[in-house]
């Protein structure tokens, strides 16, 4: 059940393509090893005039993806770096940025915490 919450900065006069979230869903589920249809992406585009960095005056130089995710178990902190470079690689491609730019934030676990449809997810 992975959500995913992916903003992309956007480049001027940058239109993120049709299907981008389709495709990020795809890639996601792939690298998290995730069943058909297990995998939600929710894609936000920012303008670049409402992203900044401090000490920075100017448009940024650099239009960064940030990703959260959201999982009902994280794993191993060793698994989960392993997890987190290769998104950052599969989510750099199919957003078209170099991997550097591409930040993951892992929530904390859903189990107990989320649920769907009113139903509270336990394991």
């Amino acid at each position: 059940m992975p959500i995913l919450e992916i903003q992309i900065v956007l480049k001027p006069n940058e239109e993120l393509p049709e299907g981008l979230a389709a495709q990020a869903a795809r890639t996601a589920a792939k690298v998290l090893k995730a069943l058909p249809g297990h995998t939600w992406v929710k894609l936000f585009p920012i303008k670049a005039e409402y992203y900044a960095e401090d000490d920075s005056d100017s448009q940024p130089a650099v239009f960064p993806v940030f990703v959260s995710v959201l999982k009902r178990r994280r794993g191993p902190a060793e698994e989960l770096e392993d997890e987190a470079r290769s998104l950052a690689f599969a989510l750099a491609a199919v957003c078209d940025r170099p991997v550097e730019n591409v930040h993951i934030l892992y929530e904390e676990e859903a189990a107990g915490r989320v649920a769907f449809g009113g139903h509270l997810q336990l394991y």
